[in-house]
């Protein structure tokens, strides 16, 4: 495709925005409706017994509703794995729609793969489950970080319109992340979680609808822009997808032989593993860039500061998404969900969080402000810290909460939405004021490996969570919410007290 500039499209708006913005907001509000309602189902049914049945109020028998009956420390090694391999994959589905397709044809291929795994997993046998998982990693990598690449060019002249673009488009994921478990969490808990799953691919199929329909309105944004010639670009093709291709053969090949033991390894070490491998790789590739990759004095510091946000992000994401593992099975378990003669699914309570997001981020948005008109706005590293001590305080809460359901007594569900609220707090502080850092505070020619480095960052936080809430199996969930609140409340004071010595490694100006 030739390398002529691209121009955002006139015509209708979308409240003040660019129309096709529309069209963004609601593929992503699908998508996400589809991941997160997915995601609210995943540790309940692999852990579910496998003859479990749905009763009514009087004890009833209406229908069986079994799930996988795994034990959690495998259920949350899988779910680990899972959501640390769709921000892995982030980094090929980038480097696909820079290079061969787009970011405008990633995001409709992602998107359909990813229905087609939920639809997947509906089928209903265990190797179809994880079929469907494989397919939504896939897809997910090719279509998330694309579709905000897409919203960004809609605006060329950048500035605070395209801030306030990203904000109305950041409505939209949680709207739903809201709306998704609420759906999928009902059919899939109440009556057959294959329906649940079907629901998923349902709402990513109607978000590709609308997705093509109103493409019109994107103008050039989202279009390739290589200026190789269509040859390169089809030999590039063919050596990426090749090589992607024996790389996914060689992973299948691998759980073949963990499978049929073969290989002696349970899935929570492979987790572990690749946690450590992640974390060395990560280390070595800074290690590289400041001792070979020729930056200057100040750009080294820079890059200190960002494996710094690294290393915090990490810690941050590995206690935030106990949400979908061990908070959800405490909201399962310990949890008095009845309303009247009624219970409430265990998935609903993962629509907690995004309601707070929404409410909380123009307060967030309006609070930073403020501070800097006063010159009192917090430095990111004392942000940071900041986020992870409001973190390790709703894991105190939820710790205190769990003490009270000991001996199987049901708490009320004010705990978790309090802590919640906590959790939401210090996500606002931490995750977009460093999404934000790390653009400004790479060298020029790192910005989108340095995007891809956050990403991992979540990758590893999410790998990390799925192993902690492993430790269930051993733990009583008010030692494991101690431990852990612990481990984030330290993790945020030794981020206070050196954010003085990281602050200098950042110029004024950021």
């Amino acid at each position: 495709m030739s390398s002529q500039s691209r121009t955002a499209p006139g015509g209708p708006t979308f409240f003040g925005h660019p129309r096709g913005l529309a069209t963004l907001f609601f593929t992503e509000m699908w998508e996400r409706f589809s991941y997160y309602g997915m995601r609210a189902l995943l540790i309940l049914f692999m852990t579910a017994e496998t003859t479990a049945v749905v009763t009514d109020a009087s004890g009833n028998v209406l229908r069986e509703n079994g799930g996988m009956g795994l034990d959690v420390g495998t259920a949350a090694a899988i779910y680990g794995l899972y959501t640390s391999l769709v921000y892995i994959l982030a980094l090929p589905g980038g480097w696909v729609a820079d290079n061969l397709w787009g970011q405008r044809k990633a995001v409709w291929v992602g998107g359909w793969i990813i229905a087609l795994g939920h639809f997947t997993m509906a089928v209903g046998t265990d190797f179809t489950f994880f079929l469907g998982l494989v397919l939504i990693i896939m897809g997910t990598g090719l279509l998330k970080p694309n579709v905000s690449t897409v919203v960004g060019e809609l605006y060329p002249e950048g500035g605070a319109r395209r801030d306030a673009g990203f904000s109305v488009f950041y409505m939209g994921i949680n709207l739903g992340a809201f709306v998704g478990p609420l759906v999928t969490g009902y059919l899939g808990e109440t009556w057959n979680w294959h329906w649940g799953f079907g629901a998923a691919g349902v709402g990513m199929a109607l978000g590709l609808i609308q997705y093509r329909a109103g493409a019109g309105h994107l103008g050039d944004a989202g279009l390739l822009k290589s200026t190789e010639s269509p040859e390169r670009v089809a030999a590039l093709s063919r050596k990426f997808f090749g090589s992607f291709g024996a790389v996914l053969l060689g992973i299948v090949a691998f759980g073949w032989l963990v499978s049929n033991g073969t290989i002696d390894l349970t899935l929570t070490q492979i987790a572990t593993y690749l946690g450590y491998g992640v974390l060395i790789l990560v280390a070595l590739y800074f290690l590289y860039l400041v001792t070979f990759g020729g930056h200057t004095t100040d750009e080294k510091k820079r890059l200190g500061v960002i494996f710094w946000l690294f290393l915090l992000i990490a810690i941050f994401w590995s206690g935030f998404e106990q949400a979908g593992t061990s908070l959800n099975l405490f909201g399962q378990d310990s949890t008095n969900r009845m309303i009247g003669s009624w219970e409430i699914p265990a998935s609903w309570l993962q629509s907690i969080n995004p309601i707070f997001i929404i409410l909380l981020a123009p307060v967030f948005g309006s609070l930073w402000v403020a501070l800097e008109k006063r010159n009192a706005d917090p430095s990111i590293p004392v942000k940071a810290g900041l986020g992870l001590l409001g973190l390790g305080m709703g894991f105190f809460v939820i710790s205190w909460g769990a003490a009270n359901a000991t001996n199987g007594a049901l708490v009320t569900p004010a705990w978790l939405v309090v802590t919640y609220f906590l959790h939401t707090a210090g996500e606002l502080t931490i995750s977009p004021v460093g999404l934000s850092a790390i653009t400004k505070l790479s060298p020029t020619n790192r910005v989108g490996q340095m995007m891809g480095i956050w990403f991992v960052g979540a990758a590893l936080g999410n790998l990390i969570a799925g192993l902690v809430a492993g430790q269930l199996e051993t733990m009583a969930p008010f030692q494991l919410f101690r431990t852990v609140a612990l481990i984030v409340g330290g993790a945020g004071i030794v981020a206070l007290a050196l954010s003085p010595i990281v602050k200098r490694g950042i110029p004024k100006k950021v």
